[in-house]
């Protein structure tokens, strides 16, 4: 059961429930193609910070209206006319909350239309999976607005496509979408119809999966690629000793020496 009282509170977030232990996250500012402001950033870092303790199995991330997220909200940038220690920290915020995601131990599966851009795609890149569409467009247009990104594009999006095609992105705008988006590992699946659809279904799949093993394949895979070689075979090993000895496991593991449980085939083509 997911804890209440963690589902409550929210202005900027609109959260549902399934009855299977995922929750649907949904980006609420349809009027502002859901643009990040520091209210959502901070009910972002809310949810994600405790999502895993409350009882959240998976999530889906969306946003209301014809737009994933159009990235930081300038109008509120431009009108608060920050020093540069305070977009200082401001960006500091944005990199606990997405940090939260990607490394908070519950799956997060991102639902993609319209807008990714900026901001959008830093946090896209923040999720575990991503499903586009076909309205979906990428860009970091942020060497034509005058600024620079602030939210872990170079660290994600760098990651996900190579550094000289985010910094041919940031340089001169370049938009990608379609086939050659996911080609590139901007998302993982193509719905050509709904990706919310999409996207659920994978999220009721993970949810089946047991919670330890979905925090260690949500955590540690992100860690262990921080560190050296050597570290990170040290630390797999001790991830793999705490997981695969759970036992919770035990009966899975049974259904398969039994030959009871479903085993793994190629697609139908």
């Amino acid at each position: 059961m997911i804890t209440q009282t963690h589902l409550q509170g929210y202005e900027n977030l609109a959260l549902e429930e399934r009855d299977n232990g995922v929750v649907v996250v949904t980006l609420n500012r349809p009027t502002k193609r859901n643009a990040l402001d520091t209210a959502t950033i901070e009910e972002l870092v809310r949810f994600y910070s405790g999502a895993h303790m409350a009882g959240v199995k998976a999530t889906v991330l969306a946003g209301e209206g014809d737009h994933f997220c159009a990235g930081l909200d300038l109008v509120e940038h431009w009108k608060a006319d920050r020093s540069p220690d305070e977009f200082m920290h401001v960006c500091l915020r944005w990199h606990e909350a997405f940090n939260k995601m990607e490394y908070g131990g519950v799956p997060v599966i991102a639902a993609l239309k319209g807008a990714v851009v900026g901001g959008g795609l830093e946090l896209a890149s923040a999720a575990h999976v991503r499903v586009m569409d076909r309205s979906t467009y990428f860009a970091l247009p942020e060497g034509q607005r005058g600024i620079f990104t602030g939210g872990g594009a170079t660290i994600r999006v760098s990651d996900l496509i190579g550094k000289a095609r985010m910094i041919d992105m940031i340089l001169t705008g370049r938009v990608y979408q379609g086939d050659e988006a996911v080609q590139l590992g901007l998302a993982q699946y193509m719905a050509e119809e709904d990706s919310l659809a999409m996207a659920l279904e994978l999220a009721d799949r993970v949810a089946q999966n047991l919670p330890l093993t979905n925090y260690a394949i949500c955590s540690a895979i992100s860690h262990l690629n921080n560190m050296s070689g050597m570290d990170a075979a040290y630390a797999e090993a001790v991830v793999a000793g705490v997981v695969n000895t759970q036992p919770a496991a035990r009966a899975r593991l049974e259904a398969f020496a039994n030959k009871t449980a479903a085993r793994v085939r190629p697609n139908e083509t």
